[in-house]
């Protein structure tokens, strides 16, 4: 009886230990956004060739926003927590006088929550590459929000709504 309670403890420490693991291995990931394309359309924006962040995002900008997010633009750039803004990057193709959408390359993420995100201003940010749900942003900090700290006086976000 006693080897039993024995393995039982063992299993349930285990079990707590795995889910300890687990979710705090996650507590500063931002969750891919699932259905932003339901979202509202903020703006589109096209970075070209001669742009300072070309190499790294030149292409065509959809910006979405949830609910939140929106209330949050409209509120002249406060944003409460979970507001989640989307930036949907798509290469661009230039053919008989017209530009296009070609393939997708990231879906950038920017997730409001002050508490999980203190340290970046609130934000939480993440690249999805492509259209898969593999992530790029290695630092967040170094990658994300050192170049939106520029934007500090909007709530680190360059985008505004447009009416």
């Amino acid at each position: 009886m006693k080897k039993q309670n024995l393995i039982l403890v063992v299993s349930l420490f285990l079990v707590a230990l795995s889910a300890f693991i687990v979710t705090g291995s996650n507590k500063n990931e931002v969750a891919y956004p699932d259905g932003y394309r339901n979202w509202t359309h903020v703006k589109t924006l096209i970075l070209e060739k001669g742009h300072p962040l070309y190499e790294a995002f030149g292409g065509i900008h959809h910006i979405y926003a949830n609910k939140k997010a929106l209330d949050g633009y409209k509120a002249g750039n406060r944003f409460g927590d979970g507001s989640v803004i989307v930036f949907d990057l798509l290469e661009t193709v230039a053919a008989d006088n017209a530009i296009s959408e070609g393939k997708r390359k990231v879906v950038g993420v920017m997730e409001k929550n002050s508490k999980k995100f203190k340290d970046t201003g609130g934000w939480g940010f993440e690249g999805f590459k492509g259209d898969s749900r593999e992530r790029v942003v290695k630092n967040m900090d170094g990658e994300c929000f050192s170049c939106h700290l520029s934007q500090k006086d909007r709530d680190y976000v360059f985008s505004e709504y447009r009416k």
